[in-house]
């Protein structure tokens, strides 16, 4: 027989441990064991539980002996009972863990859910019927995606890779099912003389339906509150909270002069075609949205990173553009300290051209920690900065974390595997060259890095077919002849060699010619003396390839030479 302490109640069945009626453990029904309310039992002593005091809690307040004399051998069954109280509270206290688990695990997945919502922007129509109105419809695209992206709980894909589906009749749902996000903008813009028409439409990519659509009128000069109420009422819709200081940062406005801001447009427009000739263009564009508006900070983000980037593709020599390229940079981060994109284009300058690794690692951080969806910052700041550095892993985790942002983001990942080449992983290297060539196969960049993967990896004569086409086309590409320079020396054919050596000669009497490239040809070859001629004219000119060379494998025939050393030295990595 059994009884609940609590209620008095019996129980005949011996197979239970706790009281039906209020879940107490149950006590052997023993004659030394006096019933709770109850007269004690002559020449007995009572156990009773003490009150709830302060500091103790009902199921582990103590067993109490009144009077003086020992407890007989009939109190074995509440001992048994304390016992069945710890073994409760044991299996109580596993309940309330589980719960409160599931409970966490649950609202994490919720919280986590919500912030990975993901927009990609298809680029808008132009539907104007003049191309040469192209500049805004692009110019609408690339600043909705930049506005979103300041969103710290939403993903939002990246200009260049969006802009690859521009001028096709692209299936929202296949796009977006194919860039993994959960929902497409597209739009059209009509521009007749002074008048503007934007027609928008979110597309939700699970089922397709639409989520929302809304046509904005105005005049041309209301394109920039255009686009504000655009960016809002596209995150309202993705239900997107926005923290004031996220409403600060999407609806923020960089001029208010719409002139400027056109012209800002059309800076933008030429600067992603990459060629010279537009890229002066960008450079006249911003300047006269500056001559507008002088206090227009990302005009002079426009003009550093145009300045920056002819060095890499061998436009101009460095020691003409970056010191103009460093002052715009300089100029927009005093009109705002708090511009990412500001950060960002500093930080490539002082890497690139003054070496100067703990500022533009400073720099790169601040313009992630201002704006941490921007991939060419991480990009940049993985490749420009941590990669001469020889941090392969953080290198390659930003460029992973910008190729999520951009997944069809050529150059990011053709210099993934020219990463992998200077981390020594050459089978790696070579995958990801061939991987970045299914995304683009005639990129002058992809060529590039899966060449040099090649001839990282012993592929020579794969390296030279990889570049042949290209220069049959363009005998002056200074990325193949480097890359067939190093395979021709790498694999004995000096004539050869020797005369790519000549053809970048050739091409510094007329135009900028890198010369670290030559340079290493002569290593390759075995020539030291002049090896180190070329790498001194290459430091002297701040040559883009001269950031790497404290992790190139191909001037690796170099390193113990007292000259080289110097040179590392010079180069101000962090020892």
């Amino acid at each position: 027989m059994k009884r609940c302490p609590q209620c008095n109640r019996t129980e005949a069945d011996d197979a239970l441990t706790f009281c039906r009626a209020d879940g107490t453990p149950l006590v052997l029904e023993d004659a030394g064991t006096q019933r709770f309310n109850s007269a004690p039992a002559g020449g007995e002593t009572e156990t009773r539980i003490l009150p709830t005091g302060e500091g103790l809690s009902r199921p582990t307040a103590q067993t109490t002996v009144l009077g003086g004399r020992q407890p007989s051998g009939d109190t074995r069954g509440l001992r048994k009972s304390r016992r069945g109280v710890v073994t409760a509270i044991v299996m109580v206290a596993v309940l309330v863990l589980v719960l409160a688990a599931s409970a966490y695990l649950y609202l994490s997945r919720g919280r986590s859910a919500a912030a990975k919502s993901s927009i990609a922007v298809l680029p808008f129509q132009n539907a104007s019927g003049d191309p040469g109105m192209e500049y805004l419809s692009d110019g609408i695209t690339e600043s909705l995606i930049n506005s979103l992206s300041q969103l710290s709980n939403m993903r939002v894909l990246a200009r260049s890779t969006m802009f690859r589906f521009k001028g096709k009749d692209a299936d929202p749902v296949a796009v977006g099912r194919q860039l993994g996000v959960d929902a497409i903008l597209m739009g059209r813009v009509v521009q007749l003389g002074d008048s503007l028409s934007v027609q928008t439409d979110l597309v939700n990519v699970s089922d397709g339906s639409q989520m929302w659509g809304e046509q904005y009128s105005g005049k041309l000069t209301d394109l920039v509150t255009v686009q504000r109420e655009i960016a809002r009422d596209v995150s309202s819709k993705l239900k997107t909270k926005l923290s004031g200081a996220d409403e600060t940062k999407v609806t923020k406005t960089y001029t208010a002069n719409p002139q400027a801001y056109q012209l800002y447009l059309k800076g933008r427009f030429y600067y992603g075609k990459r060629t010279k000739e537009d890229l002066l263009r960008s450079i006249g564009a911003y300047e006269q949205a500056i001559s507008l508006d002088a206090n227009f900070a990302l005009a002079y983000v426009g003009v550093a990173d145009s300045y920056s980037v002819m060095t890499a593709y061998g436009y101009a020599a460095p020691n003409d553009v970056f010191p103009k390229a460093k002052a715009a940079a300089r100029r927009a981060l005093q009109l705002d300290p708090d511009l990412a994109e500001a950060h960002a284009s500093y930080a490539l300058i002082v890497a690139e051209y003054d070496w100067n690794w703990a500022e533009a690692e400073r720099e790169f951080k601040r313009s992630v920690e201002l704006n941490p969806n921007i991939a060419l910052t991480h990009y940049q700041y993985g490749f420009a900065c941590l990669t001469p550095l020889g941090r392969f892993d953080e290198a390659s985790n930003e460029i992973k974390r910008a190729l999520e942002l951009e997944p069809l983001s050529v150059p990011a990942a053709a210099n993934l595997a020219s990463l992998y080449v200077f981390a020594r992983k050459n089978d790696l290297a070579v995958e990801q060259g061939r991987e970045a060539l299914r995304l683009e196969p005639n990129h002058p960049t992809v060529r590039w890095g899966l060449a040099f993967a090649y001839n990282a990896s012993g592929m020579y004569v794969e390296a030279i077919s990889t570049c042949e086409t290209a220069l049959q086309g363009d005998p002056g590409n200074q990325d193949c002849l480097q890359m067939v320079g190093y395979a021709y020396a790498k694999s004995g054919r000096r004539r050869e060699a020797e005369e790519v050596i000549r053809k970048f000669e050739e091409l510094g009497r007329t135009e900028y010619s890198v010369i670290y490239r030559p340079a290493v040809i002569h290593a390759l070859l075995g020539d030291k003396e002049k090896a180190f001629a070329g790498l001194k004219k290459s430091f002297a000119a701040r040559d883009w390839d001269m950031a790497r060379i404290s992790v190139d494998p191909f001037v690796d025939s170099l390193r113990d030479d007292p000259r080289f050393k110097d040179l590392i030295i010079r180069m101000q990595y962090p020892q």
